[in-house]
């Protein structure tokens, strides 16, 4: 059967079957017509007639016009989504795109913060006897992000109740629920403490059971967090790109470089798997090679 056809047939399968919503079926739509010309030119009509090195050539192709390794990466996953849809129907007796790797994203090293630079972000927001209560809350919000190295959507999760007679322990709700115990520092509770004493009950309305409230007496939403990120970089005077993950990334990275087992950081981050952690490793080795770097006379 001509690749056109069993084409138009799977996508009417996804749209009618598996009910995909319009946008995904454009994105598909796209990346299948993609793939359909590339065959055509290689003079393959008849979907019969791809091999596994054909499919292969054409990832590789897409690495080489310059598509990110991710982009061509979902184009490889609709073009074996049309070879196991093809088998599964009948019209092929092998998945020839079955086993053909997705390109490597390699790694990205994320973007942290020194110690000192931490400091200065966290304490460009005013404690003192002029700050306004959304400067208080402000504080509380950055302290317990790097002291927790939680997520922004962790942080922002919290109630009153869990940062009350916590004994110095959070317990955080991360992805799928999942629970996690995490050691808050001083300097975060005394944030916390100042903004509940000082700041929450001017905001509170009686509306919410939040920790971290917005001028209305709402919960502080991710996006407002962000934004107070974003404006506390600014007025520390950081020219980088800083968002609430970066913040994230310092945390873990200054444990490792402290001496913190991989695997504590691992549970710490409430990350399922060690692995991901381990990018983390790679920071703290690329920082002792660029010191050597400066400090080594034959380097």
């Amino acid at each position: 059967m001509r690749a056109r056809g069993i084409a138009d047939t799977w996508l009417d399968h996804l749209a009618v079957e598996r009910g995909l919503s319009e946008n995904t079926l454009t994105n598909y739509r796209r990346d299948l017509n993609r793939y359909l010309d590339w065959l055509e030119e290689a003079g393959r009509t008849d979907l019969a007639d791809v091999s596994t090195t054909d499919v292969e050539a054409y990832v590789a192709d897409l690495r080489r016009s310059g598509l990110a390794a991710s982009s061509a990466g979902r184009a490889l996953v609709v073009a074996r989504g049309l070879h196991k849809f093809a088998v599964r129907e009948g019209v092929l007796g092998v998945d020839v795109a079955a086993e053909v790797s997705p390109p490597s994203t390699g790694r990205h090293l994320p973007d942290t913060l020194s110690v000192d630079e931490v400091a200065t972000l966290i304490e460009s927001v005013p404690t003192d006897d002029l700050a306004t209560p959304l400067d208080l809350r402000d504080r509380a919000l950055l302290e317990l992000l790097y002291g927790t190295g939680a997520r922004i959507s962790e942080v922002t999760g919290l109630l009153v109740d869990d940062v009350t007679d916590t004994d110095g322990i959070l317990r955080i709700s991360g992805k799928g629920g999942k629970q996690r115990l995490v050691p808050v520092g001083s300097k975060a509770l005394e944030a916390v403490e100042a903004y509940l004493v000082r700041a929450r009950p001017v905001l509170a309305q009686g509306k919410s059971h939040a920790l971290l409230l917005n001028t209305r007496g709402g919960a502080l939403s991710r996006q407002s967090a962000w934004a107070v990120l974003k404006k506390a970089a600014e007025r520390a005077g950081l020219d980088m790109d800083i968002s609430p993950h970066t913040l994230r990334h310092s945390y873990a990275t200054h444990l490792l470089e402290g001496g913190a087992d991989v695997r504590v950081v691992q549970e710490l981050l409430g990350h399922s798997s060690v692995t991901t952690t381990q990018i983390y490793t790679h920071v703290t080795a690329e920082n002792l090679r660029q010191v050597w770097r400066e400090a080594h006379p034959r380097a």
